[in-house]
């Protein structure tokens, strides 16, 4: 990314300001490990009192500053600035370099010292310098602001994704602290049924939550060895195996024996298990299932599971796999889920080198598709 950075220099010596402005003026700042190209642009002001006009109306990324001007110093002039709490690098120029100097010129706010007299490389060097620290400086800024808003986004739905659960809980409790379905117990196992799928719903939320957190933290503690990508597509499909009988949905299984990667066995079951499940309870009643696995090539697998179910308009598909998407519309009013789940697919085939993506007609179907490298896990 190329950027112009402005800088201001005060220096009641013409021939400073003419030398600072030469110097700077083909000179680029190259931060290959921050993705930053900086060329600069020079103002000048020869005095305090200018300086501060001249930075009420514009200020600077860079400020160099000498140390003694006439009127106020450039030591006045640093603590006139610290009030105004501005996003700039100040460079200290003074022919009096001193500790006692550098001391009372950090407390002002000054970032470096450059003593006189200089070189033009003594220049650029701390320029670079005192770049470097800008760059870094705004950018933990914008990391803060957003850590910020994606907690307060994270609790914001959270918050609102709990609250349904809990207040339909609640109504069911009071029905049975009331009585209000009379005499007969049998008559509040319904109740008893629905709080349950409510509180079962809440949970996976927090677990999905949980997985979520510590993938993208990096704290997932990872127990990696080769896995049978074929048996943990099995043990998905037989844990929905009741469910889609109960609803008359086939679930087919087309896969090579004996297909291996390096992986954890545990977000491997976590990406199955999603895709699957989803197929059966997005899906029509007697509808069907298929989970492909094949070999793309020597190095990549591919995870296929189609369904028959209620499908996706283009634009429901393209935000599938954010945090907390839910699609909702008069098909999955009644069907519960976090919201999770295909984020949690996303970034844990990220883990694996590889990517997750749909193709999807409504009232038709899905097909998801995970590509997966069977050696990049570690």
């Amino acid at each position: 990314m190329r950027e112009t950075l402005h800088v201001l220099v005060v220096d009641d010596e013409e021939g400073m300001r003419r030398g600072v402005a030469r110097a700077l003026s083909r000179f680029e700042a190259v931060l290959p490990d921050l993705d930053r190209e900086l060329a600069f642009e020079t103002d000048a002001a020869e005095s305090a009192e200018e300086a501060l006009e001249r930075i009420d109306a514009r200020p600077p990324d860079l400020l160099l500053l000498d140390y003694k001007l006439p009127g106020l110093t450039g030591l006045d002039l640093l603590e006139r600035l610290e009030p105004k709490g501005l996003d700039t690098v100040t460079i200290m120029i003074t022919a009096y370099a001193s500790i006692e100097t550098a001391i009372v010129a950090t407390k002002r706010g000054a970032y470096d010292l450059l003593p006189k007299p200089f070189t033009p490389e003594d220049l650029k060097a701390a320029v670079r310098k005192a770049s470097r620290h800008l760059v870094l400086q705004r950018e933990a800024r914008r990391l803060a602001a957003e850590r910020r808003q994606i907690r307060f986004q994270f609790l914001s739905v959270l918050a609102h994704e709990l609250k349904a659960p809990l207040a339909a809980v609640e109504g069911y409790l009071n029905i049975l602290r009331d009585h209000a379905l009379g005499g007969d117990v049998t008559a509040y196992d319904e109740p008893v049924r629905r709080s349950l799928i409510r509180l079962d719903g809440a949970r996976k939320l927090i677990f999905d939550l949980l997985d979520l957190t510590r993938i993208e933290s990096g704290q997932k503690k990872r127990d990696l060895g080769p896995v049978n990508l074929v048996d943990v597509a099995r043990a998905a499909i037989e844990a929905v195996q009741v469910d889609a009988d109960r609803r008359g949905i086939g679930v087919t299984l087309l896969a090579p024996a004996g297909l291996e990667l390096t992986g954890d066995r545990s977000e491997l079951d976590i990406i199955l298990n999603n895709l699957v499940s989803n197929a059966v309870k997005y899906n029509r009643d007697q509808g069907s299932v298929t989970v492909r696995l094949a070999e793309r090539d020597a190095d990549t697998l591919v995870v296929e599971v189609q369904d028959t179910g209620i499908g996706l308009s283009k634009d429901e598909a393209a935000k599938l796999f954010g945090e907390f998407v839910r699609i909702k519309n008069a098909k999955t009013r009644t069907i519960p889920g976090s919201g999770l789940g295909l984020s949690i697919v996303k970034r844990l085939a990220e883990l694996y080198g590889g990517d997750v993506s749909v193709l999807s007609t409504p009232d038709v179907g899905s097909t998801f598709r995970v590509v997966l490298k069977r050696a990049s896990a570690a």
